[in-house]
């Protein structure tokens, strides 16, 4: 019996703040609808909710609805949750794919590397995931900055 491939995206950036600085805005309803979601609902441990509304690429498509839940949360080192849309047109179902992200000093110290693995994807929705998560990493490190969430 076949077994569907599916691919992996990983994703750093160094982050001048906090590990715990930036783990709240994975966790929190209203630090995430500033860089990822325009809506949240967050419940963060094992088995709770992580709801999220998504503008769509280009804003015309609508809304998009991540719905998933919380797998392991290791304050402020580590954050995992399932991820997929409702809507079927994404191509990713509900809790068919994870987001794991990992917070640790940067090589100088100075920040926070935030590496963020994105596993079980189909194939055919790699590039927008792997685009829309580079944009995203970057509208994260903006919103910590603009939250004075520096060292």
């Amino acid at each position: 019996m076949p077994t569907e491939t599916t691919e992996t995206i990983v994703r750093e950036i160094d982050i001048e703040a906090s590990a715990e600085t930036i783990f709240e805005f994975f966790v929190d309803p209203e630090k995430i609808t500033r860089w990822l979601a325009l809506e949240a609902e967050l419940d963060p441990r094992p088995g709770g909710v992580c709801y999220q509304v998504h503008e769509g690429a280009p804003p015309d498509r609508g809304r998009f609805h991540m719905r998933g839940e919380f797998i392991e949360v290791d304050p402020p080192k580590r954050v995992i949750f399932s991820w997929g849309f409702e809507n079927s047109d994404v191509g990713v179902a509900p809790g068919t794919s994870t987001v794991e992200v990992t917070l640790s000093p940067n090589e100088s110290g100075t920040g926070t590397r935030v590496m963020l693995v994105h596993r079980g994807l189909p194939p055919a929705t790699i590039s927008d995931h792997s685009g829309g998560w580079t944009t995203m990493l970057d509208r994260l490190a903006k919103a910590v900055r603009e939250s004075g969430g520096e060292r």
